[in-house]
């Protein structure tokens, strides 16, 4: 599913226009964007949690030479499946 298939099921289940569900949609993710750059955790109940992680500096190796080169120290973004989604998409028997 895409953002634009998102869009269309939000519109239906939520009985608004596409340009309406549109707008929260961006807004929403714009918003969690924004926290986690500053360094915030986003957690939805249920849904899950967004967070910055820290990954340490390490030694890879170029793919074409084989030579092996220092890789620096990031940020990443990262996410945490909550309980509900878990059992969703994995449901226990």
């Amino acid at each position: 599913m895409n953002k634009g298939e998102l869009i269309d099921v939000v519109a239906e289940k939520a009985s608004v226009t596409k340009k309406q569900a549109d707008a929260v949609i961006t807004a929403a993710l714009d918003a969690i964007m924004s926290a986690v750059a500053e360094g915030d955790k986003v957690t939805l109940v249920g849904f899950g949690s967004f967070e910055s992680r820290e990954r340490k500096a390490r030694e890879g190796r170029n793919p074409k030479t084989g030579d092996k080169m220092e890789i620096p120290a990031t940020k990443v973004p990262a996410f945490s499946a909550g309980k509900l989604f878990k059992e969703k998409v994995a449901p226990e028997e």
